[in-house]
């Protein structure tokens, strides 16, 4: 507990590490509202998270303007944490494809990855508690190591979350992101991984495993602590980089 009950916002909050981020907040006693594209999806990890108050939650397309703002008013009219976790990596472009088919490719990333952040944040930074406000948004060592459009895309949000941090800051409020390595127990590859993957993955670590979703959750509560206020326009990586 943290001693205070808070009111948290999570895209994404359906399942993999949206989920553990979900269930890490409802445990610590905080109000929390999960939003994402498939209701049915919310509501089961709604109904699997129990904490000292229910889960609520918020059927959305966070690329659409239109339709976050239709919704607004059903999220709180005061948001002391947001957790941006939407997101998700598209199917590789098809070899031998045009001009056409890259623009779509880029575009499609764009929508999955950026504008789900930047519009879901911009639209509740009017309700963002000032001071003590947290945004944490998760992002992807692809942003560090490269991975083609979904690389750039999780690059674009590190450099945005920089000139968020400069907003946020006079009105004492935070702005960082996670940077997880590979992941398991999540849907990001289309299933679970084979023991040769995994061994793979492990030994690109530095600590010798693989990240766990609760990780990556214990990482997300931790800069949105109230004792991080300190802590602006950073990222935190999950075992795999050294620094910068």
């Amino acid at each position: 507990m943290n001693g205070t009950e808070r009111s948290v916002v999570i895209s994404g909050g359906g399942t993999g590490i949206g989920r553990a981020v979900t269930a890490r907040f409802a445990r610590q006693g905080d109000r929390v509202t999960i939003l994402g594209r498939r209701a049915e999806v919310l509501r089961a990890a709604a109904d699997m998270i129990h904490g000292a108050h229910p889960v609520r939650t918020v059927a959305v397309d966070l690329s659409d303007p239109a339709d976050i703002e239709a919704r607004l008013s059903e999220l709180p009219e005061q948001v002391d944490v947001l957790v941006n976790n939407a997101g998700g990596r598209g199917t590789p472009a098809a070899a031998g494809g045009g001009l056409k088919e890259v623009a779509e490719r880029w575009r499609r990333d764009f929508d999955n990855n950026v504008l789900p952040v930047v519009l879901l944040t911009e639209a509740l930074l009017p309700r963002l508690a000032s001071p003590g406000g947290r945004v944490v948004t998760v992002g992807s060592i692809a942003a560090l190591r490269g991975n083609g459009a979904y690389g750039a895309m999780k690059a674009a949000l590190q450099a945005w979350n920089h000139t968020l941090a400069g907003q946020l800051g006079p009105r004492g409020a935070t702005a960082n992101v996670v940077v997880p390595g590979y992941v398991a127990g999540t849907d990001f590859f289309g299933g679970p991984a084979t023991e040769e993957e995994l061994s793979r993955r492990r030994a690109q670590t530095l600590v010798g495993r693989v990240g766990e979703p609760e990780d990556v959750a214990a990482a997300v509560a931790f800069l949105a602590a109230p004792e991080a206020g300190y802590i602006t326009g950073e990222f935190l990586n999950g075992g795999t980089l050294l620094g910068r």
